[in-house]
């Protein structure tokens, strides 16, 4: 894995050095993990001019060893402040001055203000520049073994959802049983939720995003889970919506049935070289047709990876076009105020279709259930 971490840096290096830049200073932590395979909370990475052997990761405490850090490339050199409540930021830009760097690129789009002015003021010979989202461009397309980790992710997901649906839900809680969704992600090998697990019953279901309540599982109520695994750093997301107990109204099913219908329109279709907002309209436009419109969320999907949200996003405005190997999220949802409603989310990655066409990594049925 450390060659892989190395050539991943060794891209990053390039990069900057075609800009002029002779060091770079990696601050949001999904671009320290992706560079070093390690993110204890607040740490630096230091891109060195020269070989691997010049990155350092710059660290405010001691390595604990916890998983969900990770574990750092053995090619980078680790830096631990002396004392507490020093900033690794600073310290980084304090090292690429000693070492005789010139520009300095970062994150600016990740620094605050007061950050960025402590870096000026510790080096003042050394020129900023900006790095933009140069990392999180180079994350969008997936390695094999970043796909695995997904396929992983999902495989947890899957299961942790599958052993709720066999248990008695009627009379308990959406906190308790989101609570009870996300022990069973970390006992099925997940370093923890990819997000807070979302569990909404009767008049919640079909928000998206719904923060779980007090609220009981009732009979006759639609039921809408969102959850998914954090694995090795790595996030996908799985969104099912059943009804409880009882044969489901005519209304639920025809409210399902349209929302499969446009979730299953975005993921046929996902391909390459697909503009990005075209997914989102193919979905979209099924809702909007069948009056749902005005209640439609901003993006219909989004990229995921070392972050639950990432580009690409599946919106009307989006720029772009989809790549292989690019893993996505398809998500449309209707809530009906004082009714309920569905939400159908699936991770797939984008394949073309001589490899079969989208991979889906989610495999929780789809079919409207009574539990």
């Amino acid at each position: 894995m450390s060659e892989l971490y190395a050539a991943r840096r060794a891209q990053l290096r390039d990069r900057c050095a075609a800009t002029g830049s002779t060091a770079a200073l990696i601050s949001r932590p999904a671009n320290v993990r992706y560079l070093t395979g390690c993110t204890p909370p607040g740490a630096i990475l230091l891109l060195g001019p020269g070989s691997p052997g010049d990155d350092v990761l710059v660290c405010g405490r001691p390595l604990t060893g916890d998983p969900s850090e990770g574990r750092p490339a053995d090619d980078v050199r680790i830096s631990v402040l002396p004392a507490r409540g020093g900033d690794p930021a600073v310290a980084a830009a304090s090292l690429a001055a000693t070492s005789g760097a010139e520009i300095l690129a970062v994150e600016e789009h990740h620094l605050t203000v007061t950050r960025h002015r402590a870096l000026s003021q510790v080096a003042p010979g050394m020129r900023l520049a900006d790095l933009a989202c140069a990392v999180e461009t180079q994350r969008l397309v997936k390695d094999d073994d970043e796909i695995a980790c997904l396929r992983i992710a999902a495989e947890i997901s899957d299961q942790a959802l599958g052993e709720l649906l066999e248990s008695i839900l009627v009379g308990r809680t959406e906190r308790h049983l989101a609570l009870e969704l996300e022990r069973r992600l970390v006992d099925h090998g997940a370093d923890g939720p990819a997000f807070a697990t979302s569990v909404a019953t009767g008049p919640n279901s079909g928000r998206a995003g719904h923060l779980p309540t007090d609220r009981r599982v009732e009979e006759g109520d639609f039921l809408t889970v969102g959850l998914g695994a954090n694995y090795r750093g790595y996030r996908c997301e799985i969104g099912r919506t059943f009804v409880i107990g009882t044969t489901p109204a005519d209304w639920q099913i025809e409210l399902y049935d349209l929302v499969f219908a446009a979730q299953k329109a975005g993921r046929e279709a996902l391909a390459p070289g697909v503009e990005c907002h075209e997914v989102d309209r193919v979905a979209r436009q099924i809702l909007e047709t069948a009056g749902h419109g005005d209640g439609l969320g901003p993006w219909t999907g989004h990229g995921v990876g070392l972050e639950i949200d990432e580009d690409p996003q599946l919106s009307p405005g989006a720029m772009g076009k989809l790549d292989a190997c690019v893993p996505v999220t398809v998500e449309p949802g209707v809530h009906i105020p004082g009714r309920g409603g569905v939400r159908i989310d699936d991770t797939l990655v984008v394949r073309p279709e001589a490899d079969g066409g989208p991979e889906l990594l989610t495999i929780t049925t789809k079919e409207l259930l009574a539990l």
